[in-house]
């Protein structure tokens, strides 16, 4: 059986999102801060592009936390019961 490579795309994407929500909420509960510790890594200021009516702001900047990670390998396991 085939499975979907956009199922997996989008428990991955949940396991991120939720596992980033949970370290956030976890910040502050003493035991659990550890779930928010991470790295952040990106650009530091945005590109602005002015084309005179239009303008442009181009930024990235990614946070990887241990709850976030935690979250991957959940959608994984996930998956791979589906």
């Amino acid at each position: 059986m085939k499975k979907n490579s956009w199922a997996l795309f989008l428990l991955i994407l949940t396991g991120i999102v939720l596992g980033g929500f949970i370290g956030s909420m976890a910040e502050g509960a003493g035991v659990l801060g550890w779930l928010n510790y991470g790295q952040t890594f990106g650009m530091e200021s945005p590109i602005v592009l002015n084309l005179g009516i239009l303008v442009l702001t181009f930024g990235l900047s990614i946070k990887i936390t241990l709850a976030s990670i935690v979250g991957v390998v959940v959608a994984i396991l996930i998956y791979r019961l589906l």
